[in-house]
């Protein structure tokens, strides 16, 4: 079982990395392969970061032999997905945004559909648009078909849309909670699904 986290912050090791990490710990204690993109890192390996739509339908040549291919055929053979983006204007960063802006190749494919996928979030304060940055993060996950999953475990509680934090990340105990239970719900879910 592979799980792979989306680091969306232009940070490599912030806030929202902290949260992702927590999360795929969690999957890896239960017994989970786990791995993180940096989204940053890939968008530097093309020449043009942001879609054009220099081709319709997508022919995918914008990112053509580059370390942004290599990462969309990685989250291919992914069982499950955690994107993590901070709260931009309240919304998900630019480079997550560009990240996904360049799948349209991928979506035609339906090389996402059905995949699990959760979100974490993190703000500069405690209501600092955590939930509006997860419904862009669950818009995404619509779009290319996947199936989300939330932060509850049968262990714990139902659960809500995702984990979310406030900055220091590593400080908001209740949203390491959170992360936490996430983790064991994607290994959860992927086992029940045969993944």
């Amino acid at each position: 079982m592979l799980i792979v986290g989306i680091n969306g912050s232009p940070n490599k090791e912030g806030n929202t990395k902290f949260l992702i990490n927590t999360v795929l710990e969690e999957a890896r204690s239960q017994g989970a392969e786990t791995m993180v993109l940096e989204v940053k890192e890939l968008l530097n390996s093309v020449r043009n970061p942001f879609c054009v739509v220099c081709s319709s339908p997508c022919s995918g040549i914008c990112y053509k032999g580059t370390k942004l291919e290599e990462a969309y055929e990685i989250l291919k053979k992914a069982d499950a997905i955690v994107m993590g983006s901070p709260v931009y204007f309240g919304t998900v960063s630019a480079q997550l945004k560009a990240f996904f802006d360049k799948t349209r190749k991928l979506r035609g494919e339906k090389a996402f559909y059905n995949k699990f996928a959760c979100g974490v979030t993190v703000g500069a304060s405690k209501y600092g648009g955590q939930e509006t940055t997860m419904k862009a993060l669950h818009d995404i996950m619509l779009v290319h078909g996947m199936t989300i999953v939330g932060d509850g475990y049968v262990g714990d509680d139902c659960g809500h849309h995702g984990a979310c934090a406030h900055q220091p990340a590593d400080k908001d105990e209740f949203a390491i909670k959170r992360a936490k239970i996430l983790g064991r719900r994607l290994v959860d879910v992927c086992k029940k699904a045969g993944t």
